[in-house]
């Protein structure tokens, strides 16, 4: 009897791992697309990636925390994401059926625009037909710092890095028609401690599990 209560309670030890484990599957990466994704598709030639939106919060506030210092990193981390992905995909770029503008042009043309500092303010829609693009691919990048030294936003600003591997973040990326500004495909992604040391990082290590279900991928 004692091997087989034994038995009975490895089992659903067992069970119960796994459960947790598909949870923690589920919870790390998730994946859209619209029903007519590959038909929409079709018809881009040229899609702009626009400044993702960053949040940096700490578990434990740094004693010489700046609120300003702060909205820096996260402004210079939003570029920075954008330009580092427009890298990942030019260097691929004979593998995607459209090809991606400029962040530079992207960016002077927002600001032209007034759109710069309020994006969430225009529908994707109103965005691309300000950049004269097909889609428009966007973005959220929200980091918990576990980092308690006071120092930490001021080193992460002058040497570009995420401060560190000192967090966990989540990762969002969307891309959105330019005509009606329809939600056409959504990644999200639990990011690990293991890619805060830069955004080249972040970026690159996001497109590989990204590239199994990019769309724009020939």
């Amino acid at each position: 009897m004692t091997g087989i209560y034994l038995k009975s309670i490895f089992v659903k030890t067992l069970f119960i791992a796994l459960l947790l484990s598909t949870g923690a599957t589920i919870a790390q990466k998730q994946v859209f697309s619209h029903p007519q994704l590959n038909t929409i598709k079709a018809t881009h030639k040229t899609v702009a990636i626009l400044p993702y939106t960053v949040a940096i919060t700490y578990k434990k506030q740094p004693k010489n925390f700046s609120a300003d210092a702060n909205r820096e990193q996260e402004n210079k981390m939003s570029t920075s994401i954008q330009s580092s992905m427009y890298t990942f995909l030019l260097r691929k770029a004979n593998k995607y059926s459209v090809t991606f503008q400029d962040p530079d042009r992207t960016n002077i043309l927002l600001r032209k625009a007034g759109m710069s500092d309020k994006l969430n303010e225009f529908t994707a829609e109103e965005i691309a037909t300000v950049l004269g693009v097909d889609a428009v691919i966007g973005g959220r990048f929200e980091t918990e710092q576990t980092k308690s030294e006071g120092a930490a936003i001021a080193s992460a600003v002058l040497f570009g890095g995420l401060g560190g591997k000192t967090g966990t973040g989540t990762l969002t990326m969307t891309i959105n028609n330019g005509t009606d500004g329809e939600l056409l495909w959504r990644f999200f992604k639990t990011m690990d401690d293991g890619i805060m040391s830069s955004t080249d990082d972040l970026v690159e290590k996001m497109m590989r599990k990204v590239s199994r279900n990019f769309p724009y991928e020939i």
